[in-house]
């Protein structure tokens, strides 16, 4: 259903290391890129992809409010792996990896150095 979902930056050579060795670790890769580099969008090729972009205004990029983009993972293992993965990486701690709503799933919550709120999310505990 969802095609991509996107986060801003201000330094694109910052963000593209960040989410290339992150994102990398998940098997996904570069699959569109803007010619100008203002844009990259990551993934498989088949499924949803996540995008980095400065923004098309040329306004400052800054995190939305209760935005938050949430990316799957195959189980608590990998969501610990990914949330470890991304605190090495330099981003913040927004609530550790772990089981949420009575073991109902598994969440952890970063910030990368942007400020946009990241979740590595699967279902059961």
């Amino acid at each position: 259903m969802i095609a991509y979902s996107t986060v801003p930056t201000n330094d694109m050579e910052q963000a593209r290391k960040f989410y290339d060795q992150l994102l990398g670790d998940m098997g996904a890769k570069v699959v569109m890129e803007r010619p100008d580099g203002g844009f990259v969008a990551y993934g498989d090729g088949k499924g949803p992809m996540f995008g980095i972009c400065k923004p098309w205004n040329g306004e400052p990029a800054s995190p939305g409010n209760g935005n938050m983009v949430s990316i799957a993972c195959s189980g608590p293992d990998q969501v610990k792996a990914m949330y470890d993965k991304a605190i090495a990486l330099g981003a913040t701690d927004e609530g550790p990896a772990g089981p949420r709503l009575n073991g109902m799933c598994s969440c952890g919550y970063v910030r990368d150095a942007d400020g946009n709120k990241l979740n590595f999310f699967c279902m059961g505990a």
